[in-house]
């Protein structure tokens, strides 16, 4: 059985038991989280797609840690001038574990 939810303006295909980096949730490492905004819902061969969302379907997961990604660089170079620029960027996110899907 899997899901889909949409959170942080991003959609994930989620199943049970499964370790995912989310968007950062403005909370702390153990405690519990419910995914509400949940768009497809498949069980074998039964499918239920939400229009946009399912009614009365949400997926439980708990925080499990916080952390930043891998740094990334952004070089800007202007060639008439001979300006260099260079920066650096760190995603902040939350790791989850999907404990079960209700429905």
């Amino acid at each position: 059985m899997f899901a889909v939810i949409e959170t942080g303006g991003k959609q994930y295909i989620v199943g049970e038991n499964q370790k995912l980096k989310i968007e950062k949730l403005p909370l702390k490492a153990g405690e519990q989280v419910v995914f509400g905004k949940v768009l497809l819902l498949a069980d074998g061969e039964n499918i239920k797609i939400g229009k946009p969302y399912l009614e009365g379907i949400s997926v439980e997961a708990s925080l499990v840690a916080q952390g930043r990604g891998k740094k990334i660089r952004i070089l800007r170079y202007h060639s008439k001038t001979r300006r260099r620029r260079r920066k650096g960027h760190r995603q902040p996110f939350s790791e989850v574990e999907i404990k079960s899907i209700n429905k």
